[in-house]
């Protein structure tokens, strides 16, 4: 399992994008992670899946609502992945209302979920191996801290606990 001072698993996500602009093409764009994550401080949160009752009523929207928080401390961007499909994520950023504010970043294959260890496999519930709930201030590609829920949780993944890591 990825920890405290390792480097981000150098893999692609995708994202989808309503417009287009600064070389991004309308639809699913290629985000290389070593390349995004270069010189940034991101507050990267990982969840099961788009549209889930967790996921949509208080984890994205914490972040949401934490925007002008994490930036004031120091964050350049907000990341939020899982093993869903560029179109989920895409639909999923639309109905969260997170342009702007957080990246809605597709794991299709679960390849950064793999990587990092923090797999969740939720196959006896129709879901197949999905990423587990954790959060992770990463600094220039590196782990800063780390955040992994226990299973069914929601008690340290949350935006004000990655806000009070980024003041620290």
């Amino acid at each position: 399992m990825i920890k405290v001072g390792d480097t981000l698993p150098d893999v692609t996500l995708m994202e989808y994008s309503e417009v287009e602009g600064n070389g991004c093409s309308i639809g699913p764009n290629p985000v290389k992670v070593s390349e995004a994550a270069k010189g940034k401080t991101i507050a990267l949160f990982a969840l099961p899946g788009a549209f889930t009752p967790t996921c949509s009523a208080k984890h994205v929207p914490g972040y949401v609502e934490k925007f002008n928080d994490l930036k004031a401390s120091g964050v350049d961007e907000i990341w939020c992945v899982s093993v869903n499909d560029a179109f989920v994520m895409g639909a999923w950023a639309r109905d969260q209302k997170t342009a702007g504010k957080v990246r809605m970043l597709a794991d299709g294959s679960g390849d950064f979920a793999k990587a990092t260890g923090l797999t969740l496999d939720l196959t006896a519930r129709g879901m197949g191996v999905r990423s587990n709930r954790y959060s992770m201030l990463v600094k220039d590609g590196k782990v800063a801290s780390l955040n992994v829920e226990a299973p069914g949780k929601f008690e340290v993944s949350d935006a004000q606990t990655l806000l009070a890591q980024a003041k620290g």
